[in-house]
This record gives C-alpha cells, sequence and structure tokens, in this order.
C-alpha cells in the first residue's frame, strides 16, 4: 500500500471515531511529502527519525509527533501492510509543566486593532471582519478553536442568546449563553457576510466555505508577529490563538473575585461553560499567570496541610490585579448587575472591547 492512500485510509478511520484529528493529519501529509508516496514497507526508522528532527521541533512537539507516528505504523501493522515498526528509539525528554500564555487586555487590543489592516492583504482567503469577529468570539466564550470552527449557522441563536456546541467522546456537548454586547458583534458579523453561499458553518472564508484551522492559525500568527507580542519565559510555545481560552478563563476568575463572586460555585460553572470533564480542573487556571507574577504567586500560594487558596485573602487580593494589566480598576458596563449568576458564565464583554460603531468590524 502506497502511503499517500495509508494516511488517507488513516485520517478518515479516525474522524468517523468523531475526532476532528487536524494537525495529525498536517503531521502525515508532511511527512509523505518529505519521504515521497512510497509503499509503507519502504519506509525506514531512519527516515522517521529525519522527520521527527525537524526545524525548530521541541521535546514536546518531539513527542507528539513520535506517538502519532506510532499509532499511525501500529495500525497497519495489525492489519499485515507492513513487517516491523519503522520507528527510531524513543528519546528521553524532562518533563516540563506546559504554561500556556495569558494575554493582556493591552495585547488584546493590539490583536483587535491589528485584524482590522488585514483588509490591505488581497491574498488573505480570511477577510478582517471574519478574523476580528473570531477573535471576540474566542475571547468572549473560551470556546475551543475547533469548537468554533465546527459551529453551523442553526447553532447560534441570537435571539435567544444561545450558541449550542456539539462535543464529541472528549468534549462535552453543551448550550451556553453569550451577552448582549458579543451577540451585537455576531449579528454586524451575520448580516455582512455573503448571503449567496451555501454553506452551512457560521464563521466562513471570502468564498463563503468553512474556515480552514490552518488558514486561521496561520493568518493568527502573522497578526501576532505584526502586533509584537511574543512570550519572554521558558515556554516551549509562542501565543497562540488557543491561549484566548485559557486568557478567557483566567480573566473571568479575576473578575468573579473582584466582585466578590463565591468561588465555590462559579469554578463548576465555569467547567460546565467550557466544556472540561472535571469541575476541579478549572482550580489550574489560578497558576496561569504571566512568568512576571510567577514568583509572587508561589509565595502566596497555601502550603501543604494549610487552608485552600480561596481561604488566603492575600493571595485574592493579587489574583485581582491580573486581569487588569494597567492597574486600573474596569466599570462594570450599566446593564450588568454586580450580582454574578452562576451558570451565565460569560454574559458580558469586558468593557475594554466594547464597540461604538457598528461598523467597527
Amino acid at each position: 500500500m502506497k502511503l499517500n492512500v495509508a494516511i488517507d485510509t488513516y485520517v478518515q478511520r479516525k474522524r468517523d471515531e468523531g475526532l476532528a484529528y487536524s494537525w495529525p493529519a498536517g503531521y502525515l501529509a508532511a511527512l509523505c511529502r518529505q519521504v515521497g508516496d512510497v509503499s509503507l514497507s519502504q519506509i525506514t526508522s531512519r527516515e522517521v527519525a529525519t522527520f521527527l528532527e525537524g526545524p525548530k521541533t521541541s521535546p514536546s512537539t518531539w513527542l507528539e509527533k513520535y506517538h502519532m507516528l506510532r499509532g499511525f505504523f501500529d495500525f497497519w501493522l495489525a492489519r499485515g501492510e507492513i513487517d516491523v515498526l519503522p520507528m527510531p528509539v524513543k528519546r528521553k525528554v524532562s518533563e516540563r509543566p506546559f504554561l500556556p500564555y495569558i494575554f493582556t487586555h493591552s495585547e488584546i487590543r493590539l490583536l483587535l486593532n491589528g485584524a482590522r489592516n488585514t483588509r490591505k492583504v488581497k491574498r488573505s482567503k480570511i477577510d478582517s471582519a471574519t478574523l476580528r469577529t473570531i477573535l471576540i468570539f474566542l475571547y468572549g466564550t473560551g470556546l475551543r478553536v475547533g469548537e468554533a470552527l465546527r459551529l453551523l449557522i442553526e447553532d447560534v441563536d441570537l435571539e435567544k442568546g444561545a450558541i449550542s456546541i456539539h462535543g464529541n467522546r472528549f468534549n462535552r456537548s453543551r448550550i451556553i449563553p453569550i451577552g448582549p454586547d458579543l451577540r451585537k458583534v455576531l449579528e454586524v458579523y451575520t448580516t455582512s457576510r455573503r448571503k449567496e453561499t451555501n454553506d452551512p458553518y457560521f464563521f466562513q472564508d471570502k468564498k463563503g466555505e468553512r474556515l480552514s484551522y490552518s488558514k486561521l492559525e496561520q493568518m493568527f500568527r502573522r497578526l501576532r508577529r505584526k502586533s509584537q507580542i511574543q512570550r519572554r519565559d521558558d515556554g516551549c510555545y509562542q501565543p497562540r490563538m488557543y491561549d484566548l481560552r485559557h486568557t478567557f478563563a483566567t480573566h473571568r476568575i479575576a473578575e468573579w473575585i473582584k466582585h466578590g463572586a463565591n468561588l465555590n460555585r462559579m469554578l463548576p460553572a465555569l467547567a460546565i461553560y467550557m466544556g472540561l470533564t472535571d469541575f476541579r480542573s478549572t482550580e489550574k487556571y489560578l497558576a496561569f499567570t504571566p512568568e512576571r507574577f510567577r514568583a509572587q504567586l508561589i509565595k502566596l500560594s497555601p502550603q501543604r496541610g494549610k487552608k485552600r487558596w480561596r481561604d488566603n485573602p492575600e493571595l485574592m487580593k493579587f489574583l485581582s490585579k491580573l486581569s487588569d494589566d494597567s492597574g486600573k480598576r474596569h466599570r462594570l458596563n450599566e446593564s450588568t448587575s454586580t450580582r454574578i449568576d452562576p451558570m451565565s458564565v460569560a454574559t458580558t464583554m469586558p468593557r475594554h472591547l466594547h464597540l461604538r460603531r457598528r461598523n467597527d468590524l
């Protein structure tokens, strides 16, 4: 069996199981480009090792690619297409905790302002209105990028202010509320979208077709570089579009702390809203802070045997400052009550993202 046919068959099998399988499919396609469309039995461990040692490959990415290729070749070994696994010796990688990047409010503004200028890039397949809308949408809801791109037009009920997310074997299916500010943004986008398209997906490119994850990620990286946003710690990755999800959670928790919300009730609600399977998993966002705060956070965090973080007033005071990098306190929107509904996690956009004109998109 030729490699290209084997990849198509394997990827389709994974997607039939309910997996998006986007980045693994990209790696497999890259392997085929490097070694050529040869027979599976002709691929050697040296060729696989060369592929794994690609330029700018971090230790964690090496392991991801290794396990993905191991699964691919195991699949065909079990079906008699190859006699031995063409896998090199697995390298030992020292485990280092993954630290997502938490965008500051000023960096979010830079991204949105920069998104407006993408209309000048004629070769881009994604227009500026779509790019800016999806950035606001991701930051305002905390959805995974894949969840947002899979949304159908019928999943977005702007009249009721609700969005239906269809989960898979790893993600929860759920219906989440959105606030009036985000609804207005989505209404403007819906009105401006190409009406002659028959594509069922909510977010579409210039041709009226479903957005490509890879094209969107590529456009975001270009936008991030032009906005001069980069991490200066020892993190494995530069800021990613997916980090808007982590930023949403961290900023939301900090806002609750500001207004005296009961975190014992709100954190489980946040887990439901974000589609997390473990209610306690939202506690990790207390540690997802910019590196310049990490020493202070470690110092303030309660030690084993002491009270929990939510009982430490000094830690709470520190965390309350994280959502405002300027150190100034933002006022609540006049239409928002200071009493937070535990099941309405993201009912308002932060004031610094409010749009003054309908054509701001």
